[in-house]
């Protein structure tokens, strides 16, 4: 087996106070944790917290700690090692032990280096004395994936999805947080793999794509909508409401506007990756007509195009 040195893996020297192996520990365990990296990296990475883990839970033992230092420094990361005869260790099944222990997803589980180390401290004496009982394990975690229109990501709302369960189809009414982002991960306790011990969960990662109203615009969290008024509102301004994921937002529409321009709401779009800045809502000046006009109403609008000229936009020439 290969000796695992601690200390290296903690980036703390072999002098370190107990505060100083939990500050280490604390940093690097938020630096490496799997939900904070991408799925196809998920593999190096819980192998990467593992070894974290797994350090800090000797370090921070004083016992495992005394018997870890009796091996001296002349030991480096990866050499071939075998434990010193006598002294209380004994081998133990590397699987056994991580199952025992806290194997089984999650970044759980220990090295066969820990186990030969320290199997014996756990449930009998030196030599195997005494019997142990498996804990129960819990079900694995599972990925999947979830695409929401702009609108949904924008402005929070419920989604319901069907989940098949050993006993049949299962439905979720899984509810969206205001400003979530595209590749935001949402960790849904119980609705993964079961295990003996409950089951694992399920880890849905949002995609957001755009929608009717709200549109995606760029990679930076930007996002348009249309908002739609009469012809005559034109002339002298008006103020509209604009739905945001603080509320809502008054607009205000100034004299003179020309229909299809575009008016930032900053700081009002979608979050951005990586825990970037909101980006802006772009809000688009659209014209329309009330849905039903009166005979009189209609008679005037068509008295107004008589000698107007016309209006093209668009892709109209």
């Amino acid at each position: 087996m290969k000796f695992q040195d601690y200390y290296t893996t903690l980036g703390i020297s072999r002098t370190a106070s107990p505060e100083e192996i939990k500050k280490a520990y604390r940093k690097l365990a938020k630096e490496w944790h799997p939900d904070k990296h991408p799925a196809e990296k998920r593999e190096e990475v819980e192998k990467k917290f593992a070894a974290i883990s797994e350090a800090n839970e000797v370090l921070s033992d004083p016992e495992k700690r005394k018997r870890y230092d009796q091996l001296g420094q002349h030991w480096r990361q990866g050499q071939d090692f075998q434990p010193p005869p006598g002294g209380g260790y004994r081998q133990v099944d590397p699987e056994e032990f991580a199952r025992m222990f806290g194997g089984g997803g999650g970044g759980g589980g220990f090295s066969d280096f820990f186990a030969s180390m320290f199997g014996d401290m756990f449930g009998g004496g030196a030599g195997g004395a005494g019997t142990r009982t498996r804990a129960p394990r819990r079900g694995r975690d599972v990925e999947a994936e979830m695409e929401i229109d702009a609108g949904t990501a924008l402005l929070g709302g419920k989604r319901a999805f069907g989940l098949q369960t050993a006993g049949g189809q299962k439905s979720v009414d899984l509810t969206i947080p205001k400003a979530s982002r595209d590749g935001q991960l949402m960790r849904l306790r119980g609705l993964g793999e079961p295990g003996e011990a409950g089951a694992g969960d399920l880890l849905l990662r949002l995609r957001v794509v755009s929608g009717d109203v709200y549109r995606l615009r760029g990679d930076r969290g930007d996002v348009e909508a249309d908002v739609v008024i009469a012809p005559w509102e034109l002339l002298d301004g008006t103020t509209v409401e604009v739905a945001v994921p603080g509320g809502t937002a008054n607009l205000k529409i100034q004299p003179g506007t020309k229909p299809g321009e575009r008016l930032r709401l900053r700081g009002q779009g979608l979050g951005g990756a990586d825990g970037a800045p909101n980006g802006d809502l772009f809000v688009i000046v659209r014209l329309g007509l009330p849905d039903s006009l009166t005979d009189r109403q209609q008679e005037l609008l068509r008295e107004l195009g008589k000698d107007a000229p016309k209006v093209r936009g668009g892709a109209a020439r």
